[in-house]
């Protein structure tokens, strides 16, 4: 959420506004996404694909008169003001919408997220086995990475399940906008949003150590400010879970290294050295299995001492060959992933060369054939 956007700006629980009839639909046809465009009919994304709504081209006076309606006057001035804002949006306490709303030529458009409020477990997402241990980390700095709409944040709400169901210990989230609703189990989990329980996340991390958490996830690290406060909070013996937008544990340290100004960037990196356990970087396939829709694809790194080695050295270039090396650590890289999910029949070649990062060598992988990584170290 933009900083400086109102907080504790909820609408009465009896407010039901007019383009609820749209979520409904969505929800209905269990649909991922909710897309209004004036001049275009309303449109959903269902199996990763847009499609027509039943329902009449939207206009500039309907669009208004839908946003204004679902919209708070604390929103609204916030909108009118910046020309973007986001919130989430509840119908029920387990129908949930993240949203945007924001301004293009001069028009209003939306996009909404539906939200699904069941967690599903590890064995329904096709994660390996390695993620269940990166889960029971008692500390550390854990990222989860990958562009949006690759199923980062269900990743981690199974993780934090996991935690809430087997440790009696404090779990503070600071999301924007909370998405999955984790019900206490063996631990107490409390969920802060932006917007509405804080401010931002470097006003809700300040704080965080008042809070005695034993696990805290980040909902998105944007800055150099919440990043140290991530990194702090793992380095004082706390497991941390955090996101980021990023295609490859290679290209997530080099982010990380890079939010930091030059004469900071040797201590940062030996911090992070220090406190990084793993990265999941994430994308989504489409599935050939009838009964799985879309399927995970993920490099896995685990911070091992080879790992921390090369990142203290500034050899981060070398860890892929690491990854690819040890995989009995249960560490893959992304064309390893392809090959496994081809092996269990969820995906077919064609498509798996489409996502593919060298061709070649996934076609070498499925033969059984992969290229020694030379000794590095």
């Amino acid at each position: 959420m933009t900083k400086g956007q109102p907080i504790d700006s909820h609408r009465s629980v009896n407010h039901n506004p007019k383009i609820n009839k749209f979520f409904k639909t969505v929800i209905s046809y269990k649909a991922s996404d909710l897309h209004l465009k004036v001049g275009l009919p309303p449109k959903m994304r269902i199996d990763g694909v847009l499609k027509k709504m039943k329902a009449d081209v939207i206009t500039e006076e309907t669009m208004e008169d839908l946003i204004f309606d679902l919209l708070t006057e604390e929103q609204k001035k916030f909108f009118l003001k910046r020309g973007s804002i986001d919130f989430a949006h509840a119908l029920t306490e387990i129908d949930r919408f993240r949203v945007n709303v924001f301004r293009q030529k001069g028009y209003i458009g939306l996009v909404a997220r539906r939200i699904d409020s069941n967690i599903p477990p590890f064995e329904k997402l096709n994660l390996p086995p390695i993620i269940r241990d990166i889960a029971e980390y008692p500390t550390g700095l854990v990222l989860v990475v990958g562009p949006t709409g690759s199923g980062k944040s269900t990743t981690i709400a199974s993780m934090i399940d996991k935690i809430n169901r087997e440790r009696a210990c404090h779990i503070v989230t600071v999301e924007d906008p909370i998405e999955y609703v984790h019900q206490d189990r063996k631990a107490n989990v409390n969920q802060r949003e932006v917007g509405i329980d804080c401010v931002d996340f470097k006003d809700a991390l300040r704080s965080l150590m008042r809070q005695d958490p034993d696990v805290v996830l980040v909902g998105e690290i944007r800055d150099v400010e919440t990043l140290e406060a991530a990194m702090q909070a793992a380095e004082t013996g706390h497991l941390v879970f955090g996101t980021l937008h990023a295609a490859s544990a290679s290209q997530t340290i080099q982010r990380i290294l890079d939010m930091f100004p030059q004469e900071e960037r040797e201590l940062a990196r030996q911090t992070f050295a220090l406190t990084i356990r793993g990265i999941i970087a994430q994308m989504l396939l489409p599935s050939i299995d009838p009964k799985v829709k879309r399927v995970p694809a993920l490099e896995i790194m685990v911070a091992n001492p080879s790992v921390r080695k090369l990142l203290k050295e500034e050899r981060e270039d070398d860890i892929p060959s690491v990854i690819r090396s040890s995989q009995n650590e249960g560490m893959q890289d992304l064309t390893e992933s392809l090959r496994i999910l081809i092996e269990k029949e969820l995906i077919d070649l064609d498509n798996a060369l489409v996502y593919a990062p060298n061709k070649e060598e996934l076609r070498m992988a499925i033969k059984g054939i992969r290229a020694n990584s030379s000794a590095i170290l």
